[in-house]
């Protein structure tokens, strides 16, 4: 066996490993780099849409939503930020307090430009006029007598000009 394919696979190996997240003490990654370009997807005009309701419930409890409803772009900055706050890039419902508590960095003030925000009202929300792509929508609900909110995430994707319906 020849030396070659060997030292070729090694050169494959520290090049993945060079684009992986950089662990930091205590298992946090480092935070993916705001990078502009990597939204810009996200500002085109489109047909694609979604439509949400709230039904989450839990111990019984039936939530509503006390605010507007969030929509993030998908990008490795967000999907890194999303993945500590939440722990999921797919779905949670985690307690507004714990995702306050967890510690991403600062957040690029760039970034918050990007964010879409619509009322929601009635246990419901719509957004309209989005490219195809990858989002994440986040919104805060509450139970009737409950201390603090709940924040509700899913990640969604619209495709092919159509509204996509989300029930929480």
């Amino acid at each position: 066996m020849s030396i070659r394919p060997l030292v070729l696979a090694g050169a494959v190996a520290a090049a993945l490993a060079a684009c992986a997240p950089v662990p930091v003490p205590g298992g946090a990654v480092q935070p993916a780099v705001f990078r502009a370009d990597d939204f810009a997807w996200s500002q085109r005009g489109g047909q694609g849409g979604i439509q949400g309701r709230i039904a989450y419930r839990q111990d019984g409890k039936a939530y509503d939503c006390v605010a507007s409803a969030g929509l993030t772009p998908d990008t490795p900055y967000t999907r890194n930020r999303f993945r500590t706050l939440y722990g999921s890039t797919e779905q949670a419902a985690v307690p507004a307090a714990v995702v306050r508590a967890r510690d991403v960095g600062e957040a690029a003030a760039d970034y918050r430009a990007y964010v879409r925000s619509e009322r929601c009202e009635n246990g419901r929300f719509s957004f309209a006029g989005l490219p195809d792509g990858g989002w994440f929508l986040i919104v805060p609900v509450r139970a009737q007598g409950d201390e603090g909110p709940l924040v509700l995430m899913r990640h969604v994707v619209t495709r092919g000009g159509r509204v996509v319906d989300v029930t929480l």
